[in-house]
């Protein structure tokens, strides 16, 4: 069967710890699924189009990862894509509660889905996408935050 995993989020805009946690998951799967989903209670600074095209710039020529978007519940989507697992990036102990309960639900919802957390490297821990956005809207300088590949893009 072949291992595939979805890695939800915002990607508003993709960091260079998103880019870190998918650089390091490549090995453990056959396919990662980029997935951006739409969530109800942010308000997203980037449209939807230039978030799908940073990602594939910066994996550009990584067969193994892919870029969709999607509504709706991520375990849905999951389902939807036969992935059986769910990735996710953790930085400090809140991710981690957080993301422990979201797992246990996904579970109830869908046994088979299990999710991998893989741990921040310590000097990426600070770096999120709302402190990225918060650092654009203040017209500061964000090129040590978003992969080289899209920094053209902030001039």
């Amino acid at each position: 069967m072949k291992k595939i995993a979805v890695f939800p989020g915002s990607f508003d805009p993709i960091t260079i710890g998103h880019a870190d946690i998918v650089r390091r998951a490549l090995p453990l799967f056959d396919e990662i699924i980029i997935a951006i989903g739409s969530n109800s209670q942010k308000q997203s600074l980037f449209s939807l189009e230039k978030r799908i095209e940073w990602i594939e710039v910066v994996f550009k020529g990584e067969k193994k990862v892919k870029v969709e978007s999607y509504e709706g519940l991520t375990v849905n989507f999951c389902e939807k894509k036969k992935a059986n697992y769910l990735l996710r990036g953790i930085r400090n102990a809140g991710d981690f509660e957080y993301e422990k309960t979201i797992a246990h639900l996904n579970h109830d919802m869908l046994p088979q889905l299990e999710t991998i957390l893989i741990v921040s490297r310590p000097e990426l821990s600070s770096i999120s996408s709302t402190i990225v956005r918060e650092i654009i809207r203040g017209k500061g300088k964000i090129r040590k935050f978003v992969p080289k590949e899209i920094v053209k893009d902030f001039k």
